[in-house]
């Protein structure tokens, strides 16, 4: 007995009804969680739609359709969402817009799951885990990465006087900045920690300028070993380990290789 062909037309409205239900959860909007029985027919209708003959397999369709969703739901929805916003604000909607983003990838993956395994694989198509974090770093990183840079560096600098500020939320931007990567550092070090031993390099270099005029040897060398030691506590806290080798010797450049003569002095006058 012959299948019962589905068309693309009644087909995609089932699927599109699961992702416009997605996005309303992931927004926050009154919607309920799905059923195993919708989770189902989502599941059924794609693979019918895959496994059908030509002219009636939509695989690339649906493949075009789920970079579509993607598209459409940051140009529409993240995009408008982080503008207007600065400083912690800005921060605290980046790192919930790339959660939102990982669960997004994770349902629509199982939703699309038939691609992945069969239509992808024999195209050689980017997967679907791919697409979905392509589309954030092109549309959205790029847009925002300098003022989360600036915002980001900034609260380094207050952590650096003293000042309260949420390591944990600086810890999630760092830890965007390196999944966004997928795999590479580059992200990482060119968009971020560049800039930031840059600013470390300048903060140092303040602080030098005015202790080696106030302070004994024994009092400078005691504070070049404390900043030391509070750089790598960041490295720690919240930055990768890749930057503590490089932080340790921008300190301790500006604060002894730059000061190299005058310490020696200072170091020999305190004896005679």
């Amino acid at each position: 007995m012959a299948t019962e062909i589905m068309e693309w037309a009644e087909g995609w409205i089932y699927m599109q009804q699961g992702v416009t239900k997605l996005k309303r959860i992931l927004e926050g909007l009154p919607e309920t969680q799905f059923t195993p029985e919708e989770y189902m027919m989502l599941y059924t209708t794609l693979h019918t739609l895959c496994i059908q003959k030509p002219p009636y397999d939509y695989s690339q369709q649906l493949y075009e359709e789920y970079r579509e969703t993607f598209d459409e739901y940051i140009t529409s929805t993240v995009l408008p969402s982080r503008r207007e916003k600065q400083d912690d604000i800005l921060l605290q909607e980046c790192v919930k817009r790339w959660e939102n983003n990982k669960i997004m990838v994770r349902w629509l993956a199982r939703f699309f799951h038939y691609l992945d395994c069969y239509f992808i694989a024999r195209k050689s198509l980017p997967p679907l885990h791919q697409v979905g974090v392509n589309y954030l770093r092109d549309l959205l990183y790029q847009e925002v990465n300098a003022d989360v840079r600036v915002a980001v560096i900034g609260l380094v600098g207050k952590e650096r006087e003293a000042e309260e500020i949420n390591r944990e939320l600086l810890k999630n931007v760092i830890y965007v900045c390196v999944e966004i990567g997928m795999g590479k550092m580059d992200p990482y070090r060119e968009d971020f920690e560049e800039h930031m031993l840059r600013e470390t390099g300048e903060y140092y270099s303040r602080k030098a300028s005015s202790w080696i005029t106030e302070d004994s040897y024994p009092d400078y060398m005691s504070k070049v070993e404390e900043s030391v030691k509070r750089e790598k506590y960041r490295v720690s806290d919240y930055l990768q380990s890749s930057s503590e080798k490089k932080l340790v010797e921008k300190v301790q450049h500006e604060l002894v290789v730059v000061y190299a003569t005058l310490l020696f002095e200072k170091e020999h006058s305190a004896g005679s």
